[in-house]
């Protein structure tokens, strides 16, 4: 039976060591939950570091933690204290976490802790060699693991493998920053599926792969060699019904009735509660009180703020030197303000148990949650799910750059850098009616209530099957050397052969100029050999003007389509027009033109009966959006004619509808000859016309992804030319 094998930088338990030994402490934290949820016992695995360097411990220690561990379906990853340091405080927390988060300047580059980042990947990669099954799935998570995928693709290429990003994913012009952006890229992408918390992360990342590794994509699909690896937003929810039903527990509430003797009836409460980050903006969120203070004096005695800074990395400077700011501020703020009978913030720097903090959720009347950046933030989520009696009050302030803005919509938004926004949205959220809050929580907790963790996890992996379902189909169509022996076999008995070949991505690969594509000695000499055969037709059936095609092959015995059937030459006579008009061209070039300088890379090639808008030496982003306007300002122009825009690989082309491969291939099938072997091959969407006439024996060949009507997909030009060589090798 195939198990789910999570893997992480930490297992889901504390352990610490005293004078009485070793001790274990389990935590419940959200991919947990969510794990426990859509996994019977014994049907997943956790791999991860326990939480103590492997010099703290002897053989007896490791022993008895394993069989604990092991009872839970949890395996150890055991790093030493240098690793730990280089690695975990090190590049991770010193380069990956600040530059990811939008922190360039805090962000160190130094050759050492990248290569223990690379040497704990691959140390964890053997653990999981240990313990995987076949017909395992494997989830990976998070920064601190991004080469683990592709290490293990290397070991076991057929494992089915996710990776989910639980921060976010930078821009492209903050990615290109690290030295060591394509092997970060590439480890991520040894993955099927990858996961991150929204859209935009999943947008960035998207940009990246293509930008940095030269990895386009196909909606959110990226295929890279024969496999396809699916790119998807997965925002992670909370187990609600903890959150929303916690106050029946007798002991939350007995912490709210302690709460309630502390907070004054007729003042209002603030509640901040974040890991101690510089990423959480809590200075700017203090700034922004202390300024409400004095913006709006008749507020002091009557609004209070408790502030939760949950101790986080303490051995790294920059928060050590955090905490120090953080206590002058409020210590300043409290002094200036406060009197006998009332101190503005209450500040307490440790984590607070769940019924503490469920208790002081209830208690709140405002949630000021406004992190500078954030992959998701939950907090913001169990606090309004908390909220879900109608006698409940309860405002939520949002930052806008928080993952969970985009489903908490009804929060009061705010950008944590302006200030007076901050101090606004305070003032909105204490004076705002019950009735209103009721209204905005009440949608927010309908959503939260049906997205929880247990459905973020089940989708995830119900993502990965359906990424394996289509690299299956995919499977089924590729030229296996089953099929290969078929093909040879029916070449070596046919008498009549004919080939219909596309030019640009299937006989050469693409270049940045179209210019730049010259045929090969390789390719001529192949093609030359192949019509030695008198047996053979060899058609070259090219979007190409006629005139470099003509110069390119001109000299062979084949027959040569340009322009996509517009102009054709049969072998050994003059060439043949189609009777189009071109008229059209004169009023739409000029349009062309004025997209190629407004796309810095664009260009226009021009042929005898068409015109093509190439975008390839284009910033794709740029171009991509050029290209709509570009296709709708054609459009208006041409709806009543029989010009059609058509749009390719990076290149939009205006051509006569009445104009296909597809015709041009009838011109040769329809001739009267009985072709008892025939092979086609193309690349883009012009190829799908000439697949759709040929007759059923027929071999076509789709030269990468994406749809097609033809029978085999293969990867690459070269995979062509092999099998062109293995026919003339028989």
């Amino acid at each position: 039976m195939s198990r789910l094998v999570i893997v992480s930088n930490r297992l889901p338990v504390s352990i610490s060591k005293g004078e009485e030994g070793i001790n274990i402490t389990h935590s419940t934290g959200g991919v947990a939950t969510g794990i426990s949820s859509i996994c019977k016992p014994g049907e997943s695995v956790w791999i991860g570091w326990p939480g103590l360097a492997e010099e703290e411990l002897d053989k007896s220690d490791k022993d008895y933690i394993g069989r604990q561990l092991r009872s839970s379906n949890l395996a150890p990853v055991y790093l030493t204290e240098s690793q730990v340091d280089e690695f975990y405080y090190g590049f991770c927390n010193k380069t990956v976490w600040p530059l990811f988060h939008y922190f360039p300047l805090y962000t160190t580059y130094e050759e050492k802790g990248w290569e223990a980042y690379e040497q704990v990947n691959r140390h964890y990669c053997e653990e999981v060699l240990k313990v995987i099954e076949p017909g395992d799935k494997i989830w990976v998570h998070d920064y601190q693991l991004m080469l683990l995928p592709q290490m293990l693709r290397e070991r076991v290429p057929d494992a089915q493998i996710g990776f989910f990003l639980h921060i976010p994913f930078p821009t492209f012009e903050l990615m290109r920053l690290l030295p060591w952006r394509k092997e970060i890229l590439e480890g991520i992408l040894g993955a099927d599926l990858v996961g991150f918390h929204e859209y935009d992360y999943m947008r960035h990342f998207l940009s990246s792969a293509y930008r940095i590794c030269g990895h386009d994509h196909s909606l959110s699909d990226i295929y890279i060699g024969n496999r396809v690896i699916r790119v998807d937003a997965y925002p992670m929810g909370i187990d609600y019904d903890k959150f929303a039903n916690a106050r029946e527990k007798p002991e939350v509430r007995a912490e709210i009735e302690k709460l309630s003797d502390h907070v004054n009836e007729g003042r209002k409460l603030v509640i901040s509660v974040d890991r101690l980050d510089y990423t959480k903006g809590i200075l700017n969120r203090l700034e922004a009180f202390d300024y409400f203070l004095t913006k709006y004096p008749q507020y002091r005695g009557r609004v209070s703020m408790v502030v939760v800074a949950v101790p986080s990395r303490e051995q790294v400077k920059r928060y050590a030197d955090l905490r120090k700011k953080v206590d002058r501020l409020i210590g300043r703020i409290n002094g200036a303000y406060g009197n006998i009978n009332w101190t503005p913030i209450s500040y307490m720097y440790r984590s607070l148990p769940f019924d503490q903090l469920v208790a002081l959720y209830n208690a709140a009347d405002v949630a000021l949650i406004t992190p500078l950046r954030d992959g998701m933030n939950l907090v913001a989520k169990e606090y309004v799910a908390t909220k879900n009696r109608e006698d409940s009050r309860g405002v939520l302030i949002l930052s806008e750059m928080a993952g969970a803005s985009g489903e908490l919509a009804e929060a009061i938004p705010v950008n944590p850098h302006n200030k007076m926004e901050v101090v606004e949205a305070i003032k909105k959220g204490i004076e705002m009616s019950k009735e209103e809050q009721w209204r905005r929580n009440k949608s927010m907790q309908a959503r939260l209530s049906r997205y929880t963790v247990g459905r973020w996890a089940h989708d995830f992996i119900e993502g990965m099957e359906n990424v394996k379902k289509t690299q299956d189909d995919l499977a089924l169509r590729r030229y296996s050397p089953e099929r290969a022996s078929t093909f040879n076999v029916d070449y070596a008995k046919a008498d009549k052969r004919l080939f219909l070949l596309d030019y640009d991505g299937t006989l050469v690969g693409y270049s940045d100029k179209p210019q730049g594509a010259v045929p090969d000695s390789e390719l001529l000499s192949m093609i030359s050999n192949l019509t030695e055969d008198k047996n053979n037709e060899l058609v070259i059936i090219s979007g190409r003007d006629k005139d470099i095609i003509e110069k390119w092959f001109g000299d062979l015995n084949v027959n040569l389509v340009c322009e996509h059937g517009a102009v054709f030459r049969p072998r050994g006579q003059e060439w043949r027009f189609r009777d189009v008009s071109d008229e059209w061209k004169a009023s739409l070039r000029p349009i062309l033109e004025l997209y190629v300088d407004r796309t810095p890379g664009a260009a226009i090639e021009e042929k005898s009966y068409s015109l093509a808008w190439h975008w390839r030496k284009s910033d794709p982003g740029l171009a991509w959006l050029r290209m709509q306007e570009l296709k709708d300002a054609i459009f208006t122009l041409t709806s009543n004619r029989d010009i059609g825009v058509f749009e390719g690989d990076r290149v939009l082309e205006v051509k006569h509808i009445g104009i296909t491969k597809g015709t041009a291939a009838e011109h040769w099938l329809g001739s009267g000859e009985e072709w008892d072997f025939v092979m086609a091959a193309g690349d883009d969407y012009t190829d799908e016309d000439m697949f759709s006439v040929l007759p059923r024996h027929a071999h076509s060949f789709k030269i990468g992804h994406g749809a097609s009507m033809a029978k085999y997909r293969i990867d690459s030009v070269y995979e062509l030319r092999k099998i062109l060589r293995g026919l003339l090798e028989q």
